[in-house]
């Protein structure tokens, strides 16, 4: 199969990106780096995370930065609503598109959110139903889809069970994330494909971790086999929280770096989408986990 000619890019910079960040980020900085991904092209910027203070403080001005940012035409801003509190607490927030997550493998699942798979799926039954009703958006998300840190691999027919559910619940969309980035392009490819039986390819997204440095060549791979919507993160923020030191979320630069490259269109203005990274590095004090960035910034000097 060829190439897709065009890719959406799924900016989580802002939320699952800053959400590990042990110094809390002001909401100010948050809302203007949001502003600028937008205005570098980006179709989606997942903004937020309604769910408790208590268990991801840097989220806890998810009000104040639904509410103040400028929101640019044709954008849209997702954002995480775990239960029905939290997808109450995004309505009156503004939110207009919101997020629900699950997993493929049964440990991750007990160990991270402490109820099986399909308790767990249950649960975002009346968030769905109730976005639904509001003619609002909802994304699903998978994670462990090849690989799960207690587990070790995870069949590809498990993955496409959970994908299937979501999208049969009401997910426009549903995002298949390699959390541990264990993913080569021969696992991506048979996961993929599995999905592909229950889910039209075009509603599958690939969210690809760093870990090893296989995303770029997972993205290569799920492009081959007609995937158009890719998830990533601008600079590469993010860390991987099951391997110390580990990067986590494929950088937006290297990706749209690629995606020129195979001269596939993605509407992002690299010149901005750098800034845009600049911008949040300087406050976060460190150096970018994007290789392009890296190269790029060093040529600017």
């Amino acid at each position: 199969m060829s190439l897709p000619r065009s890719v959406k890019i799924v900016e989580v910079g802002p939320r699952d990106g800053l959400q590990n960040e042990k110094q809390l980020v002001p909401t100010a900085v948050k809302v203007e780096l949001i502003e600028r991904l937008a205005e570098a092209g980006l179709q989606a910027v997942e903004a937020t995370s309604f769910v408790s203070p208590k268990w991801v403080p840097q989220m806890g001005d998810n009000a104040e930065v639904m509410q103040q940012i400028r929101r640019k035409a044709g954008v849209a801003y997702p954002v995480l609503a775990p239960n029905l509190k939290g997808f109450d607490a995004a309505v009156e927030a503004g939110a207009t598109e919101v997020a629900v997550f699950g997993a493929a493998s049964e440990a991750f699942s007990q160990k991270n959110i402490n109820c099986s798979v399909a308790e767990s799926i249950k649960r975002f039954e009346p968030v769905i139903c109730a976005a639904l009703a509001l003619d609002m958006k909802v994304r699903g998300y998978v994670s462990c889809v090849v690989g799960c840190p207690y587990e070790g691999a995870v069949a590809p027919q498990k993955t496409a069970e959970v994908a299937q559910r979501l999208f049969d619940m009401g997910c426009y969309e549903v995002s298949l994330g390699d959390t541990i980035g264990v993913g080569n392009p021969v696992s991506i490819q048979r996961m993929i494909e599995a999905c592909a039986r229950h889910v039209p390819m075009a509603k599958l997204a690939g969210h690809y971790h760093d870990t090893y440095g296989m995303a770029i060549t997972n993205i290569y791979a799920s492009m081959e086999l007609g995937m158009r919507i890719f998830d990533s993160s601008v600079a590469g923020l993010g860390g991987c929280p099951y391997a110390a030191g580990a990067s986590g979320n494929v950088a937006t630069e290297d990706v749209v770096y690629l995606l020129n490259g195979l001269n596939i269109e993605t509407g992002i203005d690299m010149e901005k989408l750098l800034a845009a990274g600049q911008f949040i590095l300087e406050h976060l004090g460190r150096e970018p986990a994007s290789k392009v960035a890296k190269v790029l910034l060093a040529k600017k000097g």
